[in-house]
């Protein structure tokens, strides 16, 4: 199949956040032109928490790891936006992050702002808030404790050591952008995640309008399922508790299939892991099926980053090749 860039591709929507999304954006767009990453604003952590809680504005830190990554520019503009300030009140900030703020400033919405900046950078495909709207996360655990920030979440879950029960918005009822609904309803694939169940992935669904699109898109859904289990956040969950997360948060018809890790986890690495409560993740088919989605698997491990994260070339080659098989149709 090969790694060359496409001229056409499926239409593509993926959904999540974080350094999951960013990942396989790098992936997806040797595949296809036709991308669009949507992009959760309830990180309220790092230097992102800080310009949202100076500026009033969305979080810029996810929406700008995927513009590092579908970015078409010099090597030099790519250190630019990642390079973090080391001292002073800027310490720990990223200039991306800087930048994008700026352009908030001078434009009329958070999404415009995306868009001037995805220009400048010469963006292959479009990267989109899920909303533009300031919103807040909060945890609600199986013990009935509470908290609200999603920087919060995973000290919170090991101070009450019992698991996540759900997730909601704050305010609630927070309107998606028309764009990003428009994006899914004309997808011939949509995928969620990879990356963190509850506070990257989940976010996108409780965002008015999201769900309900998904569920009545005729597009393969594929959840990208994370490779371990998450410190913090989803510690003892399957494949399957991932999906019913899903399900419970959004509603049915969100997953066709769940595609899971299959290349093997070195020894070393599942002892580094296995130190912070992780483990490979459990699936099991026929628990799936109940559910609604079907398991597959298939070779997805960055072997060459010395941790347990989706190479963006492997899960764009899935994808691609899944959508193939059940659209019985050749792109190449």
């Amino acid at each position: 199949m090969g790694n060359q860039k496409l001229r056409q591709g499926p239409a593509i929507a993926a959904l999540g956040g974080g350094h999951g999304l960013s990942a396989i954006l790098r992936g997806l767009k040797l595949y296809t032109d036709d991308l669009t990453a949507i992009v959760t604003v309830a990180d309220d952590g790092g230097g992102s928490g800080v310009l949202r809680e100076d500026l009033g504005m969305p979080p810029p830190g996810d929406i700008r790891n995927c513009m590092e990554a579908l970015a078409d520019t010099e090597s030099l503009m790519q250190q630019l936006l990642a390079y973090r300030f080391p001292d002073g009140r800027l310490a720990g900030q990223a200039f991306g992050n800087l930048l994008l703020a700026a352009l908030d400033g001078i434009s009329p919405s958070f999404d415009q702002a995306v868009a001037r900046m995805s220009e400048v950078l010469a963006i292959s495909g479009r990267i989109l808030p899920v909303t533009n709207a300031n919103v807040q996360l909060e945890a609600a655990f199986e013990n009935g404790a509470s908290v609200r920030g999603e920087s919060k979440i995973s000290d919170a879950k090991k101070a009450q050591n019992c698991r996540i029960h759900h997730v909601r918005l704050l305010p609630e009822h927070t309107p998606a952008l028309p764009a990003a609904v428009e994006a899914i309803r004309r997808a011939e694939v949509v995928l969620l995640g990879p990356g963190s169940l509850y506070t990257s992935v989940i976010p996108n669904l409780l965002v008015d309008g999201i769900a309900e699109a998904i569920q009545d898109s005729a597009a393969l859904k594929i959840y990208v399922c994370n490779i371990m289990t998450q410190d913090g956040e989803t510690e003892g969950m399957t494949a399957q508790d991932h999906v019913a997360a899903l399900l419970e948060h959004g509603g049915p018809g969100l997953v066709d299939l769940c595609l899971c890790n299959s290349d093997p986890i070195g020894p070393a690495l599942l002892e580094r892991y296995s130190a912070e409560d992780a483990e490979p993740m459990r699936a099991d088919r026929r628990e799936l099926e109940l559910l609604g989605a079907e398991l597959v698997c298939r070779p997805l491990l960055d072997e060459g980053c010395g941790y347990a994260r989706h190479s963006g070339e492997k899960v764009a080659r899935a994808v691609v090749e899944l959508y193939q098989q059940r659209a019985d149709t050749k792109i190449f």
